[in-house]
């Protein structure tokens, strides 16, 4: 088998990973729906999107240590069927509310909240089982497959889901149809993990219960400059520069009055260089800080020029190159973080990992989107590659 796949030959692996396909086409097409959803409900406003943007990651500000701890003390393949269906439930009601014609915008931020909280326990557990998957020279590997499925799913969900709504009429009606089917899709991770071979997974013991566990999660990544510095850099790129999902929204329909399908295309083209960027991840036996420097001002550098961009195609054409220069980053800073953690805190390790570069969202998705609403939508990808530099 090539090397780029080589954790493929793991059975369980395949299971998890076709699992994962699914569901993240599920969730990328919600993804779209629900942005289109909010710009339907709010007279296409900026700050409407940032605000539910801001609240669906705000779980992961608050709740991140916990979750971590939690994903220590008990079993991860557990743990994360039941995360699947809390995650499904929001997305269900949301779907049946749009659907019916009774969302209202409150609606749209209370479940996006709780499709939050949800998500905030099923990531640190959903990171660091991987580890326990495949065998440890095969880690790297396997983050840069799960970062390529991740990557399919994202050219597959945005241009399905802008397709959908614009077949089904382009009102708040269509969205619901689309984040229905994300509400089924969490079938197949629940039925891909109850599916693997228990016997081949290689799950630590689950850690004590100590007085002051959080806090010491706290004191092992300070007392470690190596884990710090990485946190650094996702935190800036987190917060300011990996807003697309509202950025590009924004660019679409009032810098170049397109619809949802072109939105949609948008999504997908960032895809393709994201996908490319996690197939050379995959090579990787080796994850060097410098790499992870180097590619955040790659991205940086990229971002302020897309914002400069005079049409819609000159736009789409500059987001491989984002979505390329972003997943290489995403990618190293993930499987630095994952091989150079001790297996008993890995857990809390992965969660302060999302807690600074997804909790940041809700600091700076707002922020973003109340500039594109004042400033201009090309500013939010200008400041966000500024201060991402």
């Amino acid at each position: 088998m090539s090397p780029t796949f080589r954790s493929l030959a793991n059975r369980n692996y395949r299971r998890y990973a076709a699992g994962g396909v699914v569901s993240n086409t599920g969730t990328w097409m919600q993804r779209v729906a629900q942005d289109w959803l909010v710009l339907q409900l709010s007279g296409y406003s900026g700050t409407a999107i940032g605000i539910t943007t801001g609240l669906q990651f705000l779980p992961f500000l608050v709740m991140a240590p916990f979750a971590g701890l939690v994903a220590d003390r008990v079993s991860k393949h557990r743990l994360l069927q039941l995360t699947n269906v809390a995650m499904a439930a929001p997305a269900l009601v949301l779907g049946l509310l749009a659907v019916t014609g009774r969302a209202e915008l409150w609606h749209v931020y209370v479940l996006a909240f709780l499709l939050g909280t949800a998500s905030v326990f099923d990531a640190p557990a959903r990171q660091s089982f991987v580890s326990e998957i495949v065998d440890p020279d095969d880690v790297s590997n396997a983050v840069g497959l799960n970062s390529a499925s991740f990557n399919v799913a994202r050219i597959v969900g945005p241009a399905v889901a802008g397709v959908m709504i614009a077949a089904l009429g382009g009102g708040a009606v269509a969205t619901g149809w689309v984040i229905l089917l994300n509400s089924v899709s969490y079938v197949a991770p629940i039925l891909a993990l109850r599916s693997m071979d228990r016997r081949l997974l290689t799950s630590p013991e689950p850690s004590k219960r100590t007085p002051k566990a959080i806090l010491a999660g706290f004191s092992y990544v300070r007392n470690r400059p190596d884990l710090m510095l990485v946190l650094a850099i996702v935190f800036f790129t987190g917060t300011f520069g990996l807003n697309f999902q509202m950025t590009s929204a924004l660019m679409a329909t009032k810098v170049y009055d397109k619809g949802p399908s072109e939105y949609g295309l948008l999504g997908t083209f960032m895809a393709v260089g994201s996908l490319a960027g996690a197939l050379v991840a995959a090579r990787r036996v080796r994850v060097r800080q410098r790499l992870i420097i180097g590619a955040a001002i790659v991205f940086a550098i990229v971002e302020m020029v897309a914002a400069l961009m005079p049409t819609y195609l000159t736009f789409a054409l500059m987001t491989p190159l984002l979505g390329l220069s972003a997943l290489t980053m995403i990618t190293a800073a993930n499987t630095y973080m994952q091989m150079n953690t001790e297996p008993t805190m890995r857990g809390r390790v992965m969660a302060l990992y999302m807690m600074i570069f997804i909790g940041g969202t809700p600091l700076g998705a707002p922020v973003v989107g109340w500039v594109g609403e004042t400033m201009g939508a090309r500013w939010t990808l200008i400041l966000g590659g500024a201060l991402t530099m």
